[in-house]
């Protein structure tokens, strides 16, 4: 098995293609040792000092690390990948399932439903994709006063740039489709 590893513009998160898929439907973003619980593959990334955030998408693995060299944590992570999915062990642990991963409820007033179906149209179709080749999500949380709130995970959580990303990028593509929007903020 061949696991390939991408930087992300995070340095402190690397991206790892196992090529097959990894989690079919969703995302799943584990910060700690009691939620990795929920994945084996958690679980022994979480074993490895280090780790400190493990992110499932489609078809990748992100992982961050809280302190350490990537050129001494690389082979424990890429180790542990091989061994989890050459074990056919499943991603999720008997009885878990990755729903209930978004952070909280939507909020947006019932009038803005229209603009709300657009922005998650545009995250959809534009948007995830980019992030996800990046090695994160992002997901809409809510809509209030002219102002999108979305949540950022995975490599985008706490990336030096993902301000940049916000305001340049998205806000920018929001704004040039819908007039109402006026600004995007993180959760």
């Amino acid at each position: 098995m061949f696991i390939q590893t991408e930087a992300t513009p995070n340095p402190a998160t690397l991206k790892f293609l196992p090529g097959r898929t990894v989690l079919p439907i969703g995302t799943l973003e584990i910060r700690d040792t009691d939620a990795a619980k929920k994945s084996p593959l958690a679980k022994a990334l979480f074993a490895i000092p280090g780790v400190s955030t493990v992110f499932f998408g489609y078809d990748f693995v992100s992982v961050s690390k809280s302190d350490g060299e990537w050129q001494h944590l690389k082979p424990a992570v890429l180790g542990a990948i091989m061994e989890h999915f050459v074990s056919g062990t499943p991603l999720l642990a008997e009885g878990e399932n990755n729903e209930g991963s978004e952070d909280g409820e939507e909020f947006f007033a019932p009038e803005h439903a229209e603009t709300v179906a657009t922005i998650k149209e545009l995250l959809e179709t534009r948007i995830r994709p980019a992030v996800a080749s990046d090695g994160g999500d992002i997901t809409f949380r809510g809509f209030r006063d002219g102002v999108v709130y979305l949540a950022m995970k995975g490599a985008c959580s706490g990336c030096p740039s993902s301000t940049a990303t916000l305001k340049s990028g998205i806000q920018n593509l929001l704004k040039h489709f819908l007039p109402e929007v006026q600004s995007v903020e993180q959760l």
